[in-house]
């Protein structure tokens, strides 16, 4: 059997595959006889690791992860094709795609029409079934979530349901088993929905808005946050702003800014459309004004809370 999962939706399938990887038999016999391969490779190593007679167990598991995501030459494919309906029926072949391919694609019609071939697309949901997916996840885990948390994490993390589930996990953990999620506590533990504020405060700056920024500096302070803390997220934002602004200078789109800096596509976005209120030179500038505050304030010639209401004013000035 060859199977074909493709779409953006890498959780679900990685949990597919644990699933039918568990109906294959002994897992220790399974992990001695399976390979994996990432990209493309020659096609004499992928028949070669099909074509392998099992040690000690029925089946053989071959898995291929992004290998059209890698663009193969036309000859591979054509081999590749003509190999996969004559495959041993000892091996398992899973080829995991991260993008959606086209209904006309010609693994996705063999797939459809070979008798030992399964093609599942798997697409992240939005909107509702978003909410909807939440809800249902926290349930498989043993919790309950208010609908006012629900909203708060999918607005602030979007549909990346692998970072979802780990938020989730973590706070099923820490509500108890039974106890509903409310939204202060997706306020306390989860780092996208905290660093959301200074978005937030970061969208004012560069739009100049100096009411809402500083309204908003004064907000996180009547909350007791830490202003070293609020400086530390400065800088970080800061930084990968400069960090996505040049590679957009370089004509990086959000998905190709997200791999080279190695965060999700949700920020890396985000960022990129926070980098429009500000050049390079400014953002430059202005990671420069902030290690001078730092130097300031550990040198003693300043202290944090005020360094930092002069820094938004002087911003949005």
């Amino acid at each position: 059997m060859f199977y074909l999962f493709h779409g953006d939706d890498l959780l679900s399938q990685k949990e597919t595959l644990e699933e039918l990887i568990g109906r294959l038999g002994d897992r220790s016999l399974l992990e001695l006889n399976t390979t994996r391969f990432e990209g493309t490779m020659p096609f004499s190593q992928l028949r070669q690791a099909c074509d392998a007679v099992p040690f000690l167990a029925k089946r053989r598991l071959v898995i291929v992860e992004g290998f059209f995501a890698a663009k193969p030459d036309k000859r591979l494919v054509d081999e590749l094709l003509a190999y996969l309906p004559i495959m041993p029926e000892s091996a398992r072949l899973f080829f995991l795609e991260p993008n959606a391919l086209a209904a006309n694609h010609r693994l996705v019609k063999l797939a459809e029409s070979a008798a030992n071939g399964y093609v599942r697309s798997f697409n992240r949901p939005e909107g509702s079934a978003l909410n909807r997916w939440v809800q249902e996840r926290v349930e498989r885990k043993g919790g309950r979530i208010s609908p006012r948390a629900v909203h708060m994490l999918v607005s602030e993390v979007g549909n990346d349901l692998g970072v979802l589930d780990n938020e989730l996990e973590k706070l099923v953990l820490y509500r108890g088993e039974g106890e509903q999620i409310e939204a202060d506590d997706v306020l306390l533990l989860c780092p996208y929905v905290a660093e959301a504020s200074i978005f937030d405060l970061v969208d004012a700056i560069g739009s100049r808005n100096a009411r809402q920024a500083a309204l908003l500096l004064q907000k996180k302070m009547r909350e007791g946050v830490d202003p070293f803390y609020l400086f530390a997220m400065f800088i970080r934002q800061f930084r990968m702003l400069i960090q996505v602004k040049e590679a957009a200078e370089d004509g990086a789109r959000p998905a190709e800014v997200a791999r080279q800096l190695k965060m999700h596509s949700f920020v890396a976005g985000k960022l990129q459309q926070q980098s429009h209120g500000f050049s390079l030179a400014q953002l430059e500038q202005i990671y420069a004004h902030l290690l001078e505050i730092d130097v300031g304030v550990k040198t003693g010639r300043a202290d944090m809370t005020t360094s930092l209401n002069l820094l938004v004013a002087a911003l949005t000035d």
